[in-house]
């Protein structure tokens, strides 16, 4: 077999415009489990999205965009419903950037010889394809970027803010793309963990051939911006699909508010969107209500949700949508707080 013969079937992302959760959302509201829970969780967004004086930060972790959630959050940063992004990287680069260049991910399954796939240079995501030869395409164009600024310490979203640039002035070819959208409406996207994605490939290759001056990533620059936003804004909700280091980065700026000695509150709102377990201390599957003792989330308006992103973030987000509350809402532009950083 050829690779056409695997990556033949584009995944599509959905349009929560096209449809209304609202009426299977409050039908959920009577019923048990994950029904009341993730109902529960629209009350809560709809409150963060009503309330004038609360930013909401979403969190990303997982395969979302390669699954076909990027339209979602796209959506969510256009029709101002998200103040600030906190992501994994394969997530913004790997995911997000790769589709903006032109690429796809493809329909697969897991029932597959694995061997056969790195033969032909194809990728696996469980049931999601990925061509490899693609995903050099993706590296090698943060090495330009990165080859192309000043040599220096940058915070992830200031060099993500740069990808967008790079797409304002090549050209997205998709229909959408969130470093794009967040970037023309100054939505700020950190990836604490920037080097480990495609990202991280371009930048060794960049500094591998740059050894004199070179770009680097400062990931304490990037904990103080996201502080900087809860101390511009105080009262903040946080929407986290999965779990991992963006759901514990976007925890800690209250705690990181008050070792700068400029307490702000708890997080008003929490909502998770998750698969793991509490039961192995680990941080993903940890309840907000934990989060509480370490003075991190405020438990009036919290709420986890078990079960899987691609099922659970349509609903939630079809329901924000349609309710409407969004469109009273004034955009944070919590961009423009680190304008200097990138001018």
């Amino acid at each position: 077999m050829k690779k056409h013969d695997f990556l033949n079937k584009e995944i599509q992302h959905i349009d929560i415009k096209s449809f209304d959760a609202r009426p299977i959302i409050d039908s959920y509201r009577d019923m048990a489990f994950q029904a009341r829970n993730l109902a529960t969780a629209t009350d809560i967004y709809s409150r963060m999205l009503k309330d004038k004086d609360c930013s909401v930060i979403l969190t990303l972790a997982g395969s979302l965009f390669s699954a076909g959630l990027k339209n979602v959050v796209a959506d969510m940063i256009e029709h101002n419903m998200v103040d600030a992004i906190v992501s994994t990287g394969a997530v913004i680069v790997d995911q997000d950037f790769l589709e903006a260049l032109g690429y796809k991910h493809y329909i697969g399954t897991p029932f597959v010889d694995d061997a056969e796939l790195r033969e032909l240079m194809i990728d696996r995501i469980y049931d999601t394809y990925i061509d490899e030869e693609e995903l050099r395409v993706c590296d090698m164009t943060v090495a330009e970027i990165a080859d192309g600024l000043e040599p220096r310490p940058y915070s992830s979203r200031e060099f993500i803010f740069e990808m967008g640039r790079y797409l304002d002035k090549v050209g997205i070819k998709t229909e959408k793309s969130v470093i794009y959208s967040a970037y023309k409406k100054d939505v700020p996207i950190f990836v604490p963990a920037f080097s480990d994605c495609s990202a991280g490939f371009g930048l060794i290759h960049h500094q591998w051939h740059n050894k004199e001056k070179y770009l680097s990533i400062d990931s304490a620059r990037d904990f103080l911006e996201l502080t900087q936003i809860k101390l511009e804004c105080a009262e903040t909700g946080i929407l986290m699909i999965g779990g991992g280091v963006p759901k514990n980065f976007t925890q800690d700026i209250v705690v990181a508010t008050e070792v700068l000695e400029e307490d702000r509150p708890m997080h008003k709102y929490a909502i998770q969107l998750t698969v793991a377990d509490e039961r192995d201390g680990a941080l993903s599957g940890s309840t907000l209500k934990e989060a509480s003792s370490w003075g991190k989330v405020d438990t009036t308006y919290e709420q986890m949700v078990f079960g899987e992103a691609t099922v659970t973030m349509p609903l939630l987000v079809s329901d924000a949508y349609h309710r409407g509350y969004w469109k009273e809402r004034q955009p944070a532009n919590f961009q423009k707080l680190f304008k200097n950083n990138h001018e």
